[in-house]
């Protein structure tokens, strides 16, 4: 029997969670189910945050030489903000948007259903965390390229 690709080392309380899919979703093809939903939300919102992060990035084509030329703390502000905008956009790329299909999970050996599931919980958890990374990193380079913005308004346009 093929094995996972990089089999994932469930905790307890993915084990529990594993044992609790089992129940509310009525069997192991329910569970799927329910996980396979929130896999979907993960993508959905990953692919919000890179639609924010390619705005971002467009904006400043047209607006960036300008911000960038009225002084240092703009242009470091912008070059800090594309920077961690496009560092998540990476992320996001390799991380949250990256496939791995729920049929390529193994039960491990002599594992049953909740073993399976927790691999799959374990996966999710992993991809939730990355999620929130990319979060942060947006919203750091956001928050630098407003900052240059408004050193570019209040240190008087070019």
């Amino acid at each position: 029997m093929p094995t996972s690709p990089s089999p994932e080392k469930p905790v307890a309380c993915q084990h529990d969670e594993a044992r609790h899919l089992l129940s509310i979703g009525t069997g192991l093809d329910g569970a799927l189910r329910l996980l396979m939903t929130q896999f979907s939300v993960l993508q959905t919102r990953s692919q919000l945050l890179l639609t924010v992060a390619t705005l971002a990035l467009t904006i400043t084509g047209f607006s960036g030489p300008r911000i960038a030329a009225a002084g240092d703390f703009q242009r470091l502000a912008l070059a800090t903000g594309l920077a961690l905008v496009l560092a998540s956009m990476l992320l996001i790329l390799g991380g949250s948007l990256r496939i791995r299909w729920v049929t390529q999970f193994r039960r491990p050996e002599g594992g049953d259903d909740a073993a399976l599931l927790a691999q799959i919980v374990c996966y999710r958890d992993r991809k939730t965390r990355l999620f929130f990374i990319e979060v942060c990193l947006l919203l750091a380079g956001l928050t630098a390229y407003v900052a240059a913005i408004i050193g570019y308004f209040l240190g008087g346009a070019l």
